[in-house]
């Protein structure tokens, strides 16, 4: 029990021992305000303060005493700071990937057959895509794509896509940097254009599993809504 307790005091005394004591630089105000930093430039007139955050100016008329620190105590606060802002850098990262990968609601339209999904291509091209999971990946017809910019007929090689009423189209492969529905984002979906307007269906082409896979994804028909959850 004895060596026990010693062991636990030694532990205490090291873990007091590596607690890192740092003081800024203390500047007392005649209003009372206590201002802690670290004096970055003085002449006989001013005082300009480094904080963490930025820089602060004073007059040295504002002012009633100076508490100073030492250099090795100036390189402690400064290191402190850039821990303080790692950790703040890390804090934000995780709040937004928490913030990305919460369950989305995406409203859709429904007709007697199709349920209808209005989404933003690369930021630019809104689009009405029929909500399709049988569809491999997203199609699109030439029109849209032509708004976004591709050159079809720089787009080697030829592709066949085959729709749900079993015809065939000749189509291109092209890459969407990004897929928006109402907030919700993809980036890099495959998509296909297809070549000829003639297709079986009036929208601008089918939302389908290149997009829908980046995502657990529940369809509420009693809402009318998809719900998107980003995969991790």
């Amino acid at each position: 029990m004895y060596k026990l307790k010693l062991i636990i005091l030694v532990f205490a005394m090291q873990a007091f021992a590596i607690v890192d004591f740092v003081y800024a630089d203390i500047l007392y105000l005649k209003n009372g305000r206590i201002i802690e930093g670290l004096v970055k430039s003085e002449d006989k007139n001013s005082i300009e303060l480094d904080v963490y955050g930025g820089l602060v100016k004073f007059s040295k008329s504002e002012i009633n005493k100076i508490e100073r620190s030492s250099s090795k105590e100036a390189v402690g606060i400064r290191q402190k700071w850039e821990r303080q802002a790692i950790d703040y850098k890390n804090k934000m990262i995780k709040l937004q990937f928490e913030e990305e990968h919460k369950p989305k609601t995406v409203a859709f339209t429904q007709d007697t057959n199709s349920i209808l999904v209005r989404v933003t291509l690369n930021k630019k091209v809104e689009a009405s895509l029929i909500l399709d999971t049988g569809a491999s990946v997203v199609l699109l017809r030439s029109s849209v794509a032509k708004k976004l910019g591709f050159d079809l007929n720089k787009i080697i090689p030829d592709a066949k896509v085959s729709l749900a009423d079993g015809k065939q189209v000749s189509a291109k492969r092209i890459i969407l940097d990004k897929v928006e529905a109402q907030g919700v984002e993809a980036k890099n979906v495959e998509a296909m254009v297809m070549l000829g307007e003639g297709v079986s269906f009036p929208e601008d082409g089918l939302l389908g599993m290149s997009f829908l896979n980046k995502f657990n994804f529940k369809i509420d028909q009693k809402s009318k809504s998809l719900i998107l959850e980003k995969l991790y």
